[in-house]
């Protein structure tokens, strides 16, 4: 588990083909290793990895083909930045919200202005993830957590404050920029428990007026 509060920016130095999957050396550059040991998660622009070397000056991590598919990091090459943060500990505190680094769809950045100090960002999601995203929810986006300021349909507004902007690759965002997003956790189990059974509904078959109805959550 994670925070999506990223602790430090490192670089791809190195990126080999290992039979159809990947393996990637990260430079961790600020990123304190004193703790890692082999084996240990760190999320790489939202994504978990367990380092199965650790060289000194950053870490090497095997990336399957299901990850290579279904994330960003198949278009990562030497000398990409990463976001990067290692697993929560339980005396850690939560600053973001609880995040799996399992990704759950590639975004896409729409537009991008400055607004004051700020920069506002709208990014576009899979239309099967646009129901997790909530005006005022949580998202991670390449494993950054933040708040959405808008929504409309499967577009999403974010600003992004100039701290943001500085420790995380977000200050590179432009227009068509590939982002991995994994939507709030609590809102993917909160739909799975109130599906019951049906674990892939057919259209029309979504949570509902009449779901939430018959689940007690609305009183007539």
């Amino acid at each position: 588990m994670f925070t999506g509060i990223i602790q430090a920016i490192g670089q791809i130095t190195r990126r080999e083909s290992k039979g159809g999957d990947a393996r990637l050396h990260v430079h961790t550059g600020k990123l304190d290793l004193g703790d890692v040991c082999l084996g240990d998660s760190i999320a790489v622009n939202g994504v978990c990895l367990t380092a199965v070397e650790l060289p000194g000056d950053g870490f090497v991590a095997d990336v399957s083909r299901e990850s290579l598919a279904l994330t960003t990091l198949g278009d990562l090459l030497p000398g990409s930045p990463v976001n990067l943060e290692k697993a929560l500990t339980l005396s850690a505190r939560l600053g973001g919200h609880l995040v799996s680094g399992h990704v759950d769809g590639i975004g896409r950045v729409v537009t991008r202005h400055d607004d004051a100090r700020s920069v506002r960002f709208t990014l576009e999601a899979p239309a099967e993830l646009a129901r997790y995203i909530a005006h005022k929810g949580s998202i991670t986006v390449d494993g950054t957590s933040l708040t959405v300021n808008a929504v409309s349909a499967a577009q999403f507004e974010l600003n992004i404050v100039p701290h943001t902007l500085a420790e995380t690759i977000m200050s590179a965002y432009q227009p068509g920029t590939a982002v991995n997003l994994e939507v709030d956790l609590v809102a993917r189990y909160l739909e799975r428990l109130l599906l019951g059974g049906d674990a892939n509904p057919a259209p029309g078959r979504e949570i509902d007026v009449t779901l939430l109805r018959k689940a007690g959550f609305v009183k007539d």
